[in-house]
C-alpha cells in the first residue's frame, strides 16, 4: 500500500475561515468544486476537549464527501500529519475571490441600460 496523504483544505464559510483534513482532494464532477472526502480529525485520548475541533466535527459527522465552491477554498496543502480542525475568523487580508460568472448574454444583471 502506498504513502497515506492528509490534505489540509482551508476553505470561507459564513464569514469565517474553516480548516479541515482529508485523505482525498480531487477537482470532483462538479465544475467549479472541489470535492473532499474522507476527513481525518485528531483521535485524541486525553480528557481535555477542544470545543473548535468538536464543531468541525459535528458539521462533518456522517458525511462522506463534500463540495467545496472553489471560489470559497483558500489553499489546500498536502501535510505530514493531522493538525487540529477549526473555525477562525475571517480578517480578509490580501486574499481576494475570483471574479464571478456574469449573468448569461455578457451584460450585468444590476446595470440598467
Amino acid at each position: 500500500m502506498g504513502a497515506s496523504h492528509i490534505f489540509k483544505v482551508q476553505f470561507v464559510r459564513e464569514g469565517k475561515v474553516w480548516e479541515i483534513y482529508a485523505r482525498k482532494v480531487t477537482h470532483g464532477g462538479l465544475f467549479g468544486f472541489i470535492e473532499v472526502e474522507d476527513f481525518v480529525f485528531g483521535e485524541r485520548s486525553s480528557v481535555v476537549v477542544d470545543p473548535g475541533e468538536e464543531k468541525v466535527k459535528s458539521e462533518f459527522a456522517g458525511v462522506q464527501r463534500t463540495w467545496l465552491p472553489m471560489h470559497a477554498v483558500l489553499r489546500v496543502d498536502e501535510v505530514k500529519k493531522t493538525g487540529v480542525s477549526k473555525i477562525t475568523a475571517y480578517e480578509g487580508g490580501n486574499v481576494s475571490l475570483f471574479p464571478m460568472p456574469m449573468a448569461p448574454g455578457g451584460s450585468d444583471p444590476g446595470s440598467r441600460k
